[in-house]
């Protein structure tokens, strides 16, 4: 078959030149210049499970693309449910953020940690565990 034959089976006429160039098909030249490929017709079992093999694949990619863009869609609303949010948590309209100022003066002081920055100064018999002298 000539090399315009074999390109209508789907191969690039470049590609097959490539491969005759490379000794990968047997070909032969006649008088007239015009070269004839030899293709080995038992491959075409492996090239339309190969064939079969592809479209499966592309399906499967347009399926995860479709899950993808779902995805996308949904981050993309909460995104911007919370952007609304904002301006409501910045001013602490939220119901949990208001507090009465009689609720902020009943709450008890709570009591600083030692260590701590507002913690009052340790006298000598008052040492922390950690600070205890080794013997």
């Amino acid at each position: 078959m000539t090399i315009q034959e074999a390109a209508r089976l789907g191969i690039k006429g470049d590609a097959i030149r490539k491969r005759i160039q490379r000794g990968f098909l047997d070909h032969e030249k006649g008088e007239d210049g015009r070269v004839d490929v030899y293709l080995d017709t038992t491959q075409d079992a492996p090239i339309e499970a190969l064939r079969d093999r592809v479209s499966y694949l592309r399906d499967q990619l347009d399926q995860e693309r479709e899950i993808r863009t779902e995805e996308s869609r949904r981050h993309d609303t909460i995104v911007a449910q919370l952007m609304q949010r904002i301006p409501e948590l910045e001013s602490g309209a939220s119901p949990e953020a208001r507090e009465s100022p009689q609720e902020a003066a009943a709450e008890p002081e709570r009591e600083s940690l030692p260590g701590s920055p507002d913690a009052s100064p340790q006298t000598g018999s008052q040492r922390p565990w950690w600070g205890k002298p080794r013997r």
